[in-house]
């Protein structure tokens, strides 16, 4: 069921969108092989590519991180409700069709202050009859909004999954700390926190390149050791670090990623490598390759 942010004019969102400067959403969509992207993106991309070859591994794995754990949160804790903040634009297995697959009945919100983001966020709200999502125009610094919508959808008096993946990297300073303990401070107990973070803490050479082509851009991408990491958990009051802990995103609670799309060998080749991306199978990854961490805590 659409939010209030869905009703904006069509042309007002095209005036938001400045196809002139790559957007960190975008970048993410040229990685998972989306189509809502432009050249400028592609570029930024191709920087990335360039400064660090098997990066796309640290996005690929990052998504696959947030299937695992609302997998497991779903399976394990019977969790039925979500708030997806820094949603990107819509891919496969976005979180409502994650958990509905698992618990029919699931309420996602979603919520992104991109407007590219909001012009396809129809596809977002594609939800199974028995369950709900919403979408919602917000900032994360802005809390006290995103909360006062969300309730809209979630019921606050039973437990919810705060998703905060691939997003804290571009929020600065003790800004990302006091944002996650306010959100995190509304849940009620037995709710969950899920965080992905890229690090420099793993191969610091490979993401200092990827880091560099990026603030070139303009992008703000704060680089936060495993110890900052953990700080928005040990932080936030009530909050427990769930098994494993803050790690690399392919060792936290690994299983097998999905294959990749099948493709004739021939016309892969005469694919460029941004594009060639979306084919490659990334179960060869190896620690070398990761700079992203995964963690899930648990309100007591």
């Amino acid at each position: 069921m659409p939010g209030d942010a869905l009703s904006q004019d069509p042309a007002e969102l095209r005036r938001r969108i400045d196809t002139t400067k790559a957007h960190p959403a975008r970048v993410y969509d040229v990685f998972l092989g989306g189509k809502d992207n432009y050249p400028v993106d592609r570029a930024a991309a191709a920087a990335a590519l360039s400064a660090n070859p098997r990066g796309y591994l640290d996005v690929r794995h990052n998504r696959d991180f947030l299937r695992r754990a609302v997998t497991q949160l779903a399976t394990e804790y019977g969790i039925r409700q979500y708030l997806d903040i820094g949603t990107g634009l819509p891919t496969a297995e976005n979180v409502h069709q994650i958990a509905q697959r698992i618990i029919p009945e699931s309420r996602v919100v979603y919520v992104d202050h991109d407007p590219v983001v909001l012009a396809h966020a129809r596809a977002l709200l594609t939800s199974g009859p028995e369950g709900r999502t919403d979408y919602i125009d917000a900032d994360l610094r802005n809390p006290e909004q995103i909360l006062e919508q969300a309730r809209k959808t979630l019921d606050f008096d039973e437990p919810i999954a705060l998703v905060l993946v691939a997003l804290l990297h571009f929020v600065e300073d003790e800004d990302a700390y006091s944002v996650v303990r306010e959100l995190a401070e509304m849940l009620p107990s037995g709710s969950h926190l899920v965080i992905s973070h890229i690090t420099e803490d793993l191969n610091p050479e490979k993401i200092r390149a990827v880091q560099r082509t990026y603030t070139e851009r303009g992008f703000t991408f704060v680089l936060r050791s495993k110890e900052e990491v953990e700080r928005f958990f040990t932080e936030t009051p009530g909050i427990e670090l769930e098994e494993p802990g803050v790690v690399p995103v392919h060792h936290w609670l690994p299983s097998p990623a999905p294959a990749p799309e099948a493709v004739d060998a021939a016309y892969f080749e005469t694919l460029d490598d941004i594009e060639k991306i979306h084919y490659r199978d990334i179960n060869d990854v190896t620690d070398a390759d990761i700079n992203v961490y995964g963690a899930v805590g648990r309100k007591a």
